[in-house]
């Protein structure tokens, strides 16, 4: 298919949508954005979460001459992005940390030499001589940007490797970038054209409001009761943000013990218990995943019923980005955010935890290069493993507090460090050729293995060197544990050195150490972002207390929308159909209806659910399944439900 597409310029768009994805017509402002960028427009599109915008780029990209490189933050959304394409029979590659060098040397020669149309790349990987010789060779025909926010000093996911994609351009010649987020106000927005460059503003919104998606927000003192009712209330599957890791696997055995078919999701397990359980949950092998908000982020589920926060976010933006993961087939969904007077507390904190004083900033500056051991002038272009918890152990520190003066640096500039970053498994032949020869011929279930070894990894007999267990696995058909055991075997039998895959945080230096009088931080950038945190604090606050006006109408206000009508369906608009006299008279029947039936059922002791409510009043279903939630969580009504619920 890859190959038929690539052959002209003049391919038809329709064609493609039909050809590649099956649909007959784009959605709303897809096919201007598509027509944008084969104009030779850059394009930033904002789209809510599950509006296509892969489709946006993907498209073009199919409809032109030559491959389109795609700026992406995650590893994960990255692998999923290449599968899915494959998948389709379009040939796409990817560059990631942890590759091997000869992977990479591979992946660029093919990009520039091969068929293929499209290469996954992370920000990080964009700095490297070896990209940025092998780029200018390419033929490029778009530089795709997702997750464009994270390019903005305003944005609330601020990255700092993002700021060097404009660099590429100039590699790359005249060729026009479609940058792509779901979440951006007008001022982030505006950043993100300046700092890619933007030939001229060139802003296309398809709009945020989600008609489908009842926004709900609880004032409660019993969170997990009000999450228990809420699992056991809407079928379908579901997903539960938590703002910790230890809160995250008590809440999801919580729900176990009372019967709700629901699993942990973090970032430290391993990555493969994280594979385990995100196909589970993504298969229907799992109903609930409770997780921190590393779920997420490129997951394509579309019939996610419910999204509950039990936690209050920092930022709208990344609430609503979360919350919108809920019903992308277009039913209806909801979307619960749960609170109470400790969680206004805690937002409160939160931000003078994340904005230390300017001297505490420098001062951690001094002692993260006394930690690594490097003198003044020392460091440059370093990558050190960097545990936190020791750091701040040895420094008697607040660990918390020492993080976001370490991130505030990075934003600056000056370092950068990852997140529980995947170190790759390494390894070197400690026998010459000829010892191994006579391993191979007295272990023929080890020959294959270290033939393949040696075909893919060229250098191991002169030096270390890093290795991808689950490549290394694909290739010799193998499991990747079967892989390990294999690497392990051949370490105790001392035919190599062996160095398993670390999970550790690793501290890139790119700048020397300084001094303390060359040490700067501008007062006035601080003290701005510092005002732009607090204004995003208090705007998550607002929303929780709003009680008057649509929650839909709250969040496309928040990003610069202003004409839309009530949604109808969060808890606003449902508590607003009280009219001045008493209750409207379509709730009133429906909560006498659902009482009298719930009633009946107790007396028959028949056991009920949704379908039944539904069925009590076809032409409004939505208002008796709303009354009924709302009698279930004001205690007024009880629930039996069904057992195939």
């Amino acid at each position: 298919m890859g190959d038929n597409l690539n052959k002209t310029e003049a391919v038809d768009i329709h064609s493609i949508l039909k050809q590649v994805w099956g649909y007959d017509s784009f959605r709303p402002k897809q096919e201007e954005i598509i027509n944008e960028a084969l104009a030779g427009r850059d394009v930033l599109a904002l789209m809510p979460t599950g509006g296509g915008k892969s489709i946006c780029f993907q498209v073009p990209a199919l409809a032109k001459e030559g491959i389109c490189i795609v700026v992406s933050p995650l590893i994960a959304l990255i692998k999923d992005q290449v599968q899915n394409l494959v998948k389709r029979g379009i040939p796409a590659l990817s560059i990631y940390s942890g590759m091997s060098r000869g992977r990479i040397d591979a992946a660029l020669d093919n990009a520039i030499y091969g068929n293929y149309k499209f290469l996954y790349v992370s920000p990080e990987r964009l700095r490297t001589a070896i990209f940025r010789e092998r780029v200018a060779k390419m033929n490029v025909n778009f530089l795709v940007v997702d997750e464009a926010h994270c390019i903005s000093q305003w944005g609330y996911d601020f990255r700092p490797p993002y700021l060097k994609i404009a660099e590429i351009r100039e590699l790359i010649g005249d060729v026009p970038v479609i940058a792509l987020t779901a979440t951006a106000t007008k001022s982030v927005a505006d950043d993100i054209m300046s700092k890619l460059d933007f030939a001229e503003p060139n802003l296309i919104c398809s709009g945020f409001a989600r008609e489908n998606l009842a926004y709900v927000v609880r004032n409660t003192d019993d969170k997990l009761g009000n999450l228990l009712r809420i699992c056991r209330g809407v079928p379908g599957t579901g997903i539960i943000y938590v703002r910790e890791r230890k809160k995250c696997e008590e809440i999801a055995n919580f729900l176990k013990v009372q019967g709700v078919d629901a699993d942990f999701y973090h970032a430290g397990m391993s990555r493969e218990l994280r594979t385990l359980k995100q196909d589970n949950w993504q298969s229907d092998k799992l109903r609930v995943i409770v997780s921190t908000n590393a779920f997420g982020m490129g997951i394509d589920k579309p019939d996610v019923r419910f999204v509950v926060h039990y936690d209050v976010p920092s930022a709208i933006e990344s609430y609503f980005q979360e919350a919108g993961r809920a019903g992308r087939d277009g039913k209806k969904s909801y979307a619960t955010l749960l609170w109470n007077s400790e969680d206004i507390k805690r937002l409160r904190q939160i931000h003078s935890v994340n904005f230390p004083p300017p001297d505490y900033i420098k001062d951690i500056y001094q002692k993260v290069f006394q930690y690594l051991g490097y003198a003044y002038e020392e460091g440059n272009g370093s990558v050190n493993k960097f545990d936190l918890a020791d750091f701040a152990r040895h420094f008697s520190l607040n660990a918390p507090t020492a993080y976001y003066a370490i991130k505030y640096i990075e934003q600056e500039g000056y370092w950068e460090l990852t997140d529980e970053l995947d170190n790759p498994a390494k390894i070197m032949f400690t026998v010459s050729r000829d010892s191994l020869y006579k391993v191979q011929v007295n272990n023929r279930t080890l020959d294959t293995f270290l033939k393949s070894l040696m075909r893919i990894y060229t250098g191991i007999f002169s030096k270390i060197t890093p290795i991808d267990e689950e490549y290394v696995a694909r290739i010799t058909t193998d499991s990747p544990q079967g892989v390990k055991q294999k690497l392990i075997t051949l370490s105790r039998m001392h035919v190599l050195k062996y160095i398993p895959r670390v999970k550790t945080p690793l501290m890139i230096m790119h700048y020397e150490r300084l001094t303390e009088s060359n040490f700067y931080l501008p007062d006035k950038r601080y003290n701005e972002r510092k005002e732009v945190f607090a204004g995003r604090i208090e705007a998550m606050i607002e929303y929780l207390q709003e009680e008057s006006l649509c929650r839909s109408r709250q969040l496309i206000k928040y990003f610069g929308q202003e004409d839309i009508p009530n949604c109808g369906i969060c808890d606003v608009c449902l508590s607003n159909r009280k009219k001045v006299g008493g209750v409207d008279s379509l709730v009133r029947d429906a909560e006498s209806a659902v009482r009298e039936f719930v009633e009946q059922c107790g007396i028959t002791g028949r056991k009920w659910n949704e379908k039944d409510i539904c069925a009590l009043n076809p032409n409004n279903p939505e208002l008796y399944v709303e009354v009924m939630r709302r009698l279930i969580d004001d205690g007024d009504i009880s629930q039996k439900f069904k057992s195939d619920l």
